[in-house]
């Protein structure tokens, strides 16, 4: 078999992709002689392309999938994408503008055609690059969240909560996008610090030549004051009561009004009422039976109850009043000020608190079982420090707004009647039965369904119960098979807008978890901490990375430095990383197979054997730990360490053949099977790279490819052996670095002298000091001869190598005398750690025990150099 010199993912990715595909290996269906493992994706928007984001997420959802499978279990990942009301509406509106239409100018059934026909065009994207990443999901499951049977899955759970009183619709106030026009969520409002000015404008009182100075960072709001509020315990004020105030610009009298409310420290103490824009003022408005003035349009500028202001802009109408302001004496001072402004998380427009009829969910009563299961511990999250901040959370949550004044989405299935009223129903055959019932004059063409669509997420948080069609049929086969399913990964920013509002719908209508753990993952940041963003340039393309690093480079890139809940500073250098790691377990494989193999067996490479295969269990026990509490950057590191350090840079330069001698055949197939467990257990990683490997270690069938084979299984290990074989590699390296000291080449054969009390340790590994120490004598004494060489001494061994080359008698004693003093500040380190009382109580005893042996070693090393240096 001719292996090319270089691996070149480019030639195996594709071909190996459409291999899993055709074999049909990520299809899942129910098994009961099987345990299900399902993961549901975080269904991306249908709007989106992938970003280092997506990368993180999906190599670890494909990790834990890959793993799954190979372990028997039936591995279900199912794919799909969220259809992203704001997003997409924005998209399509953009698109139509760009062909000279405005959606004003069409009905909703076109623009819904519209949008469905892009969605069509653009929206499995992102798909199709995750299959560049090597994601193993089940493709024929693809769902959407607003295909057929999805659709009437959100729509039944509206009906249903709105019949249990769940659902309700009123005037609230709530966060308004003047650029998507819709009202938003409050977990859909981003805040950030603004340098803002704080305006001072004084306000004259009815039929008095006394004035008040009210505070404020919205000088356009002072048209729609009803009041002027102060404190009653505010002696500045308080004979002030009862009177009333002119508000400047719009000369309407209001009310002066007493409320504890009122900071009496903040500003000058005197707070002007806007009930239609702040939330506390509204509170303070119903309080007082105030008059709601409402001065903004929809899209942010001002109507007509700002009179001359009518038709401007929000922000360019402040301009204007501040100037006016200024012109009628009525500005007294502006103030730098920062303030912490809400964004849209969509459209990053500032957001405006307004008067508006919406719907809502009660959440207080559907939030309790979701609060309960987690602080119980039935829902697992990792790490455990963001359970306090769900628990904050839920613990404060407020009723959601689950409407949107947008076209493209889940329709609200609300029918208004002729009078106003309204019945909610399924279908409009089933709300046209309900009006009757309310009026039998009724007809179809009566009944006026409702404009506004539901807020995405309050479709999505059907999605683990959804794509297993267990909403419309709650006791078919796949739902329950693989619900709930076991492990959810996402990022924490949307713990609470999806996370926690899949747990509550699951115990709601499936009275059981969504999932049993939620793996969250850090934010992609540059090395500068920044968020990767578009706008600051620093986001690479995922794709090009994957051109040239290869799918596993970048996959092992990501995972390098990502551990759960904390942030990964990416850097390209990762990606770099895992490719050299792909080559050099490339180049393990061309050295392997280029062999010459006869028949027979090297008794003498039996120890490194026996070495091996311990290093190997214990490594398959670290990182059976490590995926256990979902320390996956730690898992891929300890799979690394195995193939890179313990394989290649030692087991196969203890077994290789000399230069063009052959290996006998037991050592070449104890070798290859090491090799394969080494690609299975790197196979959830490095997906590409193990598959080709694995065809190119033996003859395969079409059906025995790595994605599929058994997960090695740990036997029980003996760490004396692997204690032993640590040393054994000090030794080795430190010869190495002898010969580097004295520019000994390595090809020259030099002796070597151990006095040691520990030679029954050394013995079985003699073969392997003396081949990778090329020493042409490997002598063990009770007394080191008094020859010319190097001294060392390695833990409470002396060694002398003897070299061809002259040492320094000086540059040796400098050597021991630097490790002496090094060893010495060890001790004291470890002896003031012992010393302490509290340490020696109150840490495990194992970890006592640990600082003793060290004491004991220190000791007897600084003994053994003391030793060394009275001779030199």
């Amino acid at each position: 078999m001719t292996i090319s010199t270089k691996y070149q993912p480019q030639n195996v990715e594709d071909k190996w992709y459409q291999h899993w595909l055709d074999r049909g290996y990520f299809n899942s269906k129910p098994n009961p002689d099987k345990e299900p493992y399902a993961i549901v994706i975080p269904p991306p928007n249908v709007t989106g392309v992938l970003h280092m984001g997506h990368m993180l997420n999906n190599t670890i959802q494909d990790v834990l999938i890959r793993k799954a499978r190979m372990e028997g279990k039936e591995a279900c990942w199912v794919p799909g994408t969220d259809h992203a009301s704001i997003a997409t509406e924005a998209k399509v509106v953009a698109m139509l503008k760009a062909m000279g239409i405005d959606k004003r100018d069409i009905s909703r059934e076109e623009f819904i055609g519209h949008a469905w026909e892009w969605t069509h065009k653009y929206g499995g994207i992102i798909l199709e690059q995750l299959k560049k990443l090597g994601a193993s999901c089940d493709w024929d499951r693809t769902s959407f969240t607003m295909n057929d049977q999805y659709y009437q899955d959100v729509i039944r759970v509206f009906v249903d909560l709105y019949h249990k009183g769940y659902i309700y619709r009123g005037v609230r106030m709530v966060n308004w996008d003047p650029v998507g026009k819709t009202a938003l969520s409050d977990e859909e409002v981003n805040y950030k610090e603004v340098q803002s000015n704080l305006y001072c404008v004084k306000y004259s009182l009815e039929n008095s030549e006394e004035t008040l100075t009210i505070a404020t960072t919205r000088p356009e709001t002072i048209l729609g004051d009803t009041a002027i509020c102060i404190n009653p315990h505010d002696q500045r004020y308080t004979h002030l009561a009862g009177k009333k105030a002119v508000v400047p610009l719009v000369n309407r009298v209001v009310p002066i009004i007493l409320d504890e409310y009122v900071s009496m420290e903040f500003g000058t103490g005197c707070l002007k009422v806007t009930p239609a824009h702040d939330l506390n003022d509204y509170e303070l408005g119903l309080k007082h039976n105030l008059e709601t003035i409402d001065i903004l349009n929809d899209d942010g500028t001002l109507n007509e109850h700002a009179q001359n202001y009518s038709g401007l802009d929000r922000f360019e109408a402040r301009k204007l009043i501040v100037d006016d302001l200024k012109e009628l004496g009525q500005l007294v001072k502006v103030e730098d000020y920062m303030n912490n402004v809400g964004f849209s998380e969509r459209t990053d427009a500032v957001i405006e608190p307004k008067l508006s009829m919406q719907w809502f969910m009660k959440m207080d009563q559907l939030s309790k079982p979701a609060l309960d299961h987690v602080l119980n511990g039935d829902i697992k999250f990792y790490p455990s420090k963001f359970i306090n901040t769900y628990k904050h959370w839920m613990n404060n949550i407020r009723d959601w707004c689950i409407s949107r004044q947008l076209w493209w989405g889940h329709r609200i299935p609300a029918y208004y009647l002729p009078d106003g009223s309204f019945v909610v129903a399924e279908t409009p055959e089933q709300a046209l039965q309900l009006a009757k019932s309310k009026d039998s004059s009724i007809e179809a063409a009566d009944l006026r369904q409702e404009e506004d669509v539901l807020d995405t997420w309050a479709s999505s948080w059907l999605w683990p119960i959804a794509v297993f069609d267990g909403i419309r049929d709650p006791e078919n086969q796949e739902i329950n098979y693989y619900y709930p399913t076991m492990d959810l990964v996402t990022a924490p920013e949307i713990l609470f807008f999806w996370v926690a509002r899949m747990i509550i719908a699951g115990y709601e209508f499936r009275e059981d978890k969504p999932f049993q753990n939620v793996y969250l993952t850090g934010i992609v940041r540059d090395k500068q901490r920044r968020k990767m963003s578009k706008s600051l340039g620093n986001s690479p393309d995922p794709l090009e990375l994957i051109a040239q690093y290869g799918a596993d480079g970048v996959r092992t890139g990501m995972l390098f430095s990502s551990p759960a809940g904390n942030d990964l500073l990416f850097d390209e250098k990762l990606c770099q990383q895992g490719r050299n790691f792909a080559n050099k377990i490339w180049n393990a494989l061309r050295l392997v197979k280029g062999w010459e193999v006869v028949e027979g067996q090297d008794t003498k490479n039996q120890q490194a054997f026996t070495w091996f295969s311990n290093r190997c269990n214990q490594a398959i026990v670290e990182i059976e730990d490590h995926f256990s509490k979902f320390r996956i950057s730690d898992a891929l590191i300890t799979v690394y360490k195995l193939v890179w350090d313990d394989f290649c840079s030692w087991y196969l330069e203890i077994i290789k053949p000399a230069y063009q001698q052959p290996i006998d055949s037991y050592t070449y197939g104890v070798t290859i099977d090491f090799f394969e467990t080494l690609m299975k257990l790197l196979h959830p990683f490095m997906p590409f790279l193990t598959e080709e490997v694995w065809h190119n270690l033996g003859q395969r069938d079409q059906d025995q490819a790595i994605t599929i084979a058994q997960w090695p299984v740990a036997a029980s290990y003996e760490t004396g052996i692997l204690k032993e074989a640590v040393r054994v590699f000090e030794l080795i390296s430190q010869i190495r670095n002898v010969r580097v000291q004295t520019s000994t080449p390595p090809r020259e054969k030099i002796e070597l002298y151990v006095k040691t009390s520990a030679q029954d340790l050394y013995q079985p590994y003699s073969f392997m000091i003396q081949k990778l120490g090329n020493l042409s004598k490997v002598e063990f004494c009770d007394v080191i001869p008094e020859l010319e060489g190097s001294n060392f001494v390695l833990r409470d061994d002396e060694c002398l190598l003897i070299t061809p080359q002259n040492t320094d008698p000086d540059q040796d004693r400098v050597q021991l005398e630097k490790e002496l003093e090094y060893t010495r500040g060890f001790l004291a380190a470890v002896e003031k750690k012992l010393s302490n009382q509290r340490f020696v109580e109150n840490a495990p005893e194992q970890v006592v025990q640990n600082e003793r042996k060290k004491k004991e070693d220190a000791e007897a090393k600084i003994k053994t150099l003391e030793t060394s240096l009275s001779k030199l």
